[in-house]
């Protein structure tokens, strides 16, 4: 499929003893900075266009760096930020760098907070600016905030104007910028809120900031900072005086995932992360619930407060479709479920022909997919076995057995995903004929004009890679038919929550729908849906519904799959083909418990969402029209 990006992962860190209880139980104090180097890398999928980490220091005196960072853009951003920091070491004696007491007092990243964070942009914003994790800096610890997430809101022009009116003059209009400077102003207000209490205590100099310090809530700060965001998102961040947190949005849509133990405090977006880096169970780690916050306090003390409360159930079930790991027990079972389910709708397009059906799939995100799917079709053979062998009505001979037993599920690795286009190539024909070749095939892996072709991706979302490419590089071979199957329903609708899916016009579902509408004179439903999105944003966004549905009511999934076959079929391909979608009630039978499907349903789970998608397609018809 075509790569989609998603913004992004997080990975947190808190040690609970001091850094020679490392030192002496696992060999170095550098034992958290290696923990947090194996996190990032198991989260690469989630980011590749930048990372950050940060690194509090508890304790140290005046005069003495507390808080650092270190940010880098590309795709190796993970090895050059490590390789930054050791850097900070090589012209240290190893004596004194594997010195603890010599590290706490000299060394930068030897303390006791990480944070560390993987960035894709679905804002089109790049630059190291825009890397994560934010900064923002005072010469009181307490006030000093270091900031990332995994989020996109949908309202920013909304805080902008909150912010704008109270008197402050954010530097930069983007959703990362004003949620630091809004948190930063309410940690202020915080601190402040605590410096009174000091000063009514008698508390002066020195002992007024231990008593901030040892008494800033960090749930005070998100409770009035979180309020008025409409989004999907998984906030992290950590204070010059030692206070980490963790927030997930109150809809549940950004995943976060964490574990205690009396050692450490950790969390990231993904299971399997902690599974893999700290040698756990899954029972071991917990979800960070919707509208709740991982708080963990200067002393270590650690808790799970509710910051807002939940405002639905939708967590994202693109995220176990595609982008989470399929190494988390639940995921994979999920999608093995997804590719099972379609036995059925996959039979009727071969016209149950198993004898002459050779099924693969394209690499490399849709393989467990494949082995569910291989496992439907097993399950079907061996029930028609079993009912050609009771129908025989009498003990069957070894021929007759042996005929039956050899009927089998014909899998091949068909396609190969080759190489990766570079982007120093820039003339479009050159791209167009490059992307052609991403992918190979086996050749020979079926027999002409006789063997139909059944290869099931995860999700079919712009097409661009299937007709550039997939579809004619699979003609080659000369299947009778080919079968292409999407483990996940029809893309129709934007996402505005983090996954770069911001664009009508990128779906070939929506590209198809259209083209019915004008191919069968229908051109009124769009002009009515545009007026109703029109309609629509006058409104207050809470009371706004998503009429861009509309548009796909006067057609089935069959009629719409044609058309997208019609429009994706690659110049000089006759071959026939058809395109099997997963069904909404499949997605909910696989993935029971990630109800979030607005992808495909146009239902979005905040108001903000809905406002985006009419806006979208106001946009969509306001463009054609130029």
């Amino acid at each position: 499929m075509e790569e989609i990006k998603e913004d992004c992962g997080v990975a947190l860190i808190r040690l609970l003893k001091p850094l020679e209880y490392y030192q002496e139980k696992y060999g170095t104090w550098m034992y958290p900075l290696n923990k947090l180097y194996l996190m990032m890398e198991k989260q690469h999928n989630r980011g590749q266009e930048g990372a950050g980490m940060a690194c509090v220091k508890l304790n140290t005196q005046p005069g003495n760096e507390y808080m650092f960072r270190e940010r880098a853009e590309g795709s190796n951003a993970i090895t050059e930020i490590f390789d930054n920091v050791h850097k900070d070491y090589a012209n240290i004696a190893s004596d004194d760098v594997s010195n603890v007491e010599f590290a706490k007092a000299n060394l930068p990243f030897a303390g006791e907070l990480y944070m560390g964070h993987l960035r894709y942009s679905t804002t089109g914003k790049s630059g190291i600016t825009y890397v994560h994790p934010f900064l923002r800096r005072n010469n009181w610890r307490a006030k000093n905030l270091c900031f990332c997430g995994n989020f996109n809101m949908t309202n920013v022009d909304e805080i902008f104007d909150k912010l704008t009116l109270q008197g402050q003059c954010p530097r930069v209009y983007s959703d990362t910028y004003i949620m630091l400077e809004l948190m930063g102003h309410r940690l202020d207000r915080e601190v402040e809120r605590n410096f009174e209490i000091a000063k009514t205590k008698g508390l002066t100099n020195t002992d007024i900031t231990k008593f901030i310090e040892d008494n800033v809530k960090m749930s005070n700060v998100l409770k009035k900072t979180m309020t008025d965001f409409d989004g999907g998102y998984v906030v992290c961040g950590v204070t010059g005086s030692g206070e980490m947190f963790s927030m997930r949005d109150p809809w549940g849509i950004r995943p976060a995932f964490y574990y205690k133990n009396d050692e450490i405090v950790v969390l990231a977006s993904e299971r399997p992360v902690l599974q893999t880096t700290f040698d756990l169970d899954s029972a071991d780690i917990k979800e960070l619930a919707p509208g709740a916050a991982l708080l963990v306090k200067r002393d270590g003390e650690c808790t799970v407060e509710q910051i807002l409360q939940p405002k639905g159930d939708s967590a994202c079930s693109f995220e176990r479709i595609y982008f989470s790991r399929g190494s988390d027990c639940d995921i994979y079972n999920e999608r093995k479920k997804l590719g099972e389910q379609l036995t059925e709708p996959i039979l009727k397009a071969v016209n149950y022909d198993t004898a002459h059906t050779v099924f693969s799939y394209i690499p490399n995100t849709a393989e467990v997919a494949y082995y569910g799917m291989l496992n439907g079709f097993k399950r079907y053979l061996n029930d028609e076995k079993i009912k050609k062998i009771e129908s025989l009505g009498h003990a069957p001979t070894h021929e007759e057995l042996e005929d039956i037993l050899n009927d089998y599920v014909r899998s091949e690795k068909i396609a190969w995903k080759d190489i990766k286009l570079r982007t120093f190539i820039t003339e479009g024909n050159s791209r167009n004929d490059l992307a052609s070749h991403v992918y190979d095939i086996t050749y020979d892996s079926i027999t002409p004009n006789e063997d139909n072709l059944v290869i099931i991706d995860d999700s079919i979302v712009r097409g661009t890679t299937l007709k550039k490419s997939i579809l004619r590089i699979l003609d080659r071979l000369h299947p009778k038919k080919m079968v292409v199957v999407s483990s996940a329903p029809q893309i129709r609708y934007p996402d505005y929550y983090g996954i770069d899916m911001p664009r009508l016009e990128e779906f070939c579902v929506f590209r198809a729908t259209i083209a019915l509408l004008k191919d069968r004179g229908m051109d009124n439903v769009i002009r009515d849906t545009y007026n109703e999105c029109k309609d629509e944003l006058k409104k207050p966004k809470e009371n706004m519904v998503n009429v861009v549905r509309n548009i796909y009511k006067p057609f089935t999934i069959e009629e719409i799959n044609n058309k997208i076959v019609e429009i994706l079929r690659p110049e000089g391909v006759t071959t026939p083909i058809e395109i099997v979608y997963q069904s909404i009630e499949g997605l909910h039978k696989a993935i029971p418990n990630h109800k979030g499907d607005w992808y495909f349903t146009g239902h979005f789970p905040t108001p903000g969402g809905t406002k985006l998608c009419n806006q979208a397609f106001v946009n969509y018809v306001e463009s054609v029209e130029k």
